[in-house]
C-alpha cells in the first residue's frame, strides 16, 4: 500500500477503528480475525494474530483447531456465535437467520455490524498480504497446516 498511500491511510485508520474501537472485547475481535486468517489462508496475518487472541483470552486449543480446520472447543455462548457467524459469512457469503438473530442477541445491532467489519477489514488485509506474497517476518515460518493437509469437510 506504500505505492498508493491515501489508500494505505484509510486503509489505517479504519484498521485502527475495527481493531481498537468497537464495542465487541478484544477476545472476540481476535477470534474472528483467527477465523478470517485461517479461511484466507493467510499466514502473515495468522502469525500476527494467533499470539494476539491467545493473550486476549482466546484458549490455545481453539486457536490450534482453527488452525487445523476443525470445528474448535469454544468458551461461551458469544464464542458460538462468532465462530458460526464469521465462519457462515466467510464460506457461503451469507449468514443464516438463526446465526444472525442469535449473534445480534448476544452482541446487539452495533456489535453485528462491527463484527462484519472485523470480518471485512480483515479479509481485506489477508488479501492483499497474499496477493502480493509479502514476506514473513524476519524469522517467522508458516504456521498454518496447508489447505491440503487439512480434513476435508
Amino acid at each position: 500500500m506504500l505505492h498508493s498511500p491515501e489508500l494505505a491511510d484509510k486503509a489505517q485508520a479504519f484498521g485502527e477503528l475495527v481493531r481498537y474501537r468497537t464495542s465487541l472485547e478484544p477476545r472476540l475481535s481476535e477470534l474472528a480475525i483467527v477465523i478470517t486468517a485461517r479461511h484466507w489462508d493467510c499466514q502473515f496475518e495468522w502469525i500476527q494474530h494467533e499470539k494476539i487472541a491467545r493473550k486476549a483470552g482466546v484458549a490455545d486449543a481453539t486457536c490450534d483447531a482453527i488452525a487445523r480446520g476443525t470445528k474448535p472447543p469454544l468458551a461461551d455462548e458469544k464464542e458460538e456465535a462468532i465462530y458460526a457467524f464469521a465462519s457462515q459469512l466467510l464460506a457461503r457469503h451469507f449468514v443464516d437467520e438463526a446465526t444472525y438473530a442469535q449473534t445480534q442477541e448476544l452482541l446487539g445491532v452495533k456489535g453485528v455490524v462491527e463484527l462484519v467489519a472485523v470480518i471485512g477489514y480483515y479479509s481485506f488485509i489477508a488479501m492483499t498480504l497474499n496477493a502480493h506474497e509479502v514476506p514473513l517476518p524476519a524469522g517467522a515460518t508458516p504456521s498454518l497446516p496447508a489447505r491440503s493437509e487439512l480434513p476435508k469437510p
